[in-house]
């Protein structure tokens, strides 16, 4: 983000979306949540489309953000072999986060991709956001030994989306952190063939 009134606007736009859903989302509505003299909104985002990117370019922000600070560098996955059992536990921690720390995030996420799917130029930003998870998780099952990271990349993405989805807006429940670790080394076992 350029500016702290942006990461304002964007972190009121999240909250909206999170708590109201899309049609709650409105330049008058970020203005009145983020403390804002009327019209402040429109001076960032002029249009609603323009609100919706600047409300997804924060929210990979803040999701980036939650990833990092599950690892112990501070700076994403580690480089080189990784053991499985650590990998695990990283991405178990990064998931509970998610699902509960971070949960506003995670829920605004849901209603962005809903809209991205309706919206053509929203879409290509998602999906281009979307893209560095994917190949974090592809860097993740190399390191973790998989000798198909691509394939088993995409399975692992594919297994947190659900479990994010099951345990935020579906009727599965939060899992705590041993159930997630347990979880993720075993499907990181199957994956490395360990």
């Amino acid at each position: 983000m350029s500016s702290q009134r942006e990461v304002l606007v964007a972190d009121a736009a999240i909250a909206i979306l999170a708590e109201r859903g899309m049609r709650g989302l409105t330049h008058r509505a970020v203005d009145e949540v983020a403390g804002l003299p009327p019209g402040s909104t429109s001076n960032h985002a002029r249009t609603r489309a323009a609100l919706l990117e600047l409300a997804l370019a924060r929210l990979t922000e803040r999701e980036e953000a939650v990833f990092t600070a599950a690892m112990p560098s501070g700076r994403g996955m580690p480089e080189g072999a990784v053991d499985v059992a650590r990998l695990a536990e990283l991405m178990a921690r990064t998931m509970h986060a998610a699902i509960t720390v971070h949960r506003e995030t995670t829920i605004a996420r849901y209603e962005l991709a809903l809209e991205a799917s309706r919206r053509p130029e929203l879409r290509t930003m998602y999906d281009k956001m979307g893209r560095r998870f994917r190949e974090q998780a592809v860097a993740a099952l190399a390191a973790a030994g998989s000798p198909d990271p691509v394939r088993h990349g995409r399975q692992m993405v594919a297994y947190v989306e659900g479990l994010l989805f099951d345990a935020v807006v579906g009727a599965g429940g939060v899992p705590t952190l041993e159930e997630l670790d347990a979880a993720f080394r075993e499907l990181l076992r199957i994956a490395s063939g360990t």
